[in-house]
């Protein structure tokens, strides 16, 4: 999870990137947030395209450890040459991505929208505060899903920002029972319950292809602890299959880059400490651009 040195509040997400930031994470790595809140490519995309991705998800996608132009959504934009814009957010659940696909979709009306995700994200769907951030939540009502917590509330910080880096450095290395007790963690539904949250999110994403026409795109992207620890990798593996699954079965596009990783004699060398480094992140591009033409199509084409 990102410090909130480029976090501003947001009623409906809990938080988003802040438009016109930069500066430098936490490790060093440059960032830039562009006028419309997305991450710069590090470089400016090719007159005359004919096509903009838009890419969602967490830090993963949002590319923390590394710089601008060595996220992945900034590798796809040179291999494809397409326009693609990065409106991942660092520590954001199932629930936030989703809605803010549903929100950016809306304003940029991309051709294609690649949710990026790792299992974790279901987990945070549970939560009504992450990384000490209260954020929205889905509730379920009767068949539907209904949308809590709206608009978040702005918490303004009392502690002077050095201070709340340093904090967070501890509670973040916390065991989860400790960080609910700190308050850094909220829970509002019992452990194992966001599976079926996301589950019905997922028809969301469906229903975000049906209407505009982008086509939408479910990667799959795993946590550096699945190459070390075998029971933790295959809980994540189910978890993630899952999602998986139920996108396949709705006629979504999926893309999962364990095989890609796998493949890898070290796998975890592909990541700087919980993040997937730069040559990671071009192996999900290149994996990306080159089934492009693929998952650009409607299951009836």
């Amino acid at each position: 999870m990102a410090d909130d040195f480029c976090l501003t509040h947001d009623d409906l997400l809990g938080y988003a990137p802040k438009p016109g930031f930069r500066g430098a994470g936490a490790g060093g790595w440059p960032v830039t947030i562009d006028a419309d809140g997305f991450r710069r490519s590090g470089g400016v995309a090719a007159a005359g395209i004919d096509r903009t991705i838009l890419a969602v998800g967490d830090s993963y996608t949002f590319g923390e450890e590394v710089s601008d132009g060595d996220t992945w959504p900034a590798q796809l934009e040179r291999l494809s040459g397409h326009r693609v814009l990065n409106g991942g957010v660092s520590g954001y659940g199932f629930d936030q991505i989703v809605l803010r696909a549903e929100q950016l979709a809306e304003r940029h009306k991309p051709s294609m929208v690649i949710v990026g995700f790792i299992a974790d994200d279901i987990r945070r769907t549970e939560m009504r505060r992450l990384w000490g951030r209260d954020k929205p939540w889905f509730a379920m009502g009767g068949d539907e899903l209904v949308l809590r917590g709206v608009p978040v509330p702005e918490r303004r910080p009392l502690a002077p920002a050095w201070l709340r880096h340093r904090q967070q450095r501890i509670l973040i290395e916390l065991p989860p029972p400790l960080q609910q007790l700190f308050g850094y963690h909220v829970r509002k539904h019992p452990a194992g319950h966001g599976s079926g949250i996301v589950l019905r999110l997922v028809e969301r994403l469906a229903k975000l292809e049906a209407a505009p026409g982008s086509r939408v795109v479910l990667l799959a992207q795993y946590h550096p602890r699945v190459w070390l620890d075998r029971i933790f990798a295959a809980e994540e593996r189910r978890a993630t299959r899952d999602v998986l699954d139920r996108a396949s079965s709705l006629g979504l596009a999926t893309v999962d880059t364990y095989p890609r990783f796998a493949a890898e004699p070290a796998a975890a060398s592909l990541y700087v400490n919980s993040h997937v480094n730069a040559r990671g992140n071009a192996m999900i591009a290149s994996l990306l651009a080159a089934r492009l033409p693929e998952l650009s199509r409607t299951p009836d084409q």
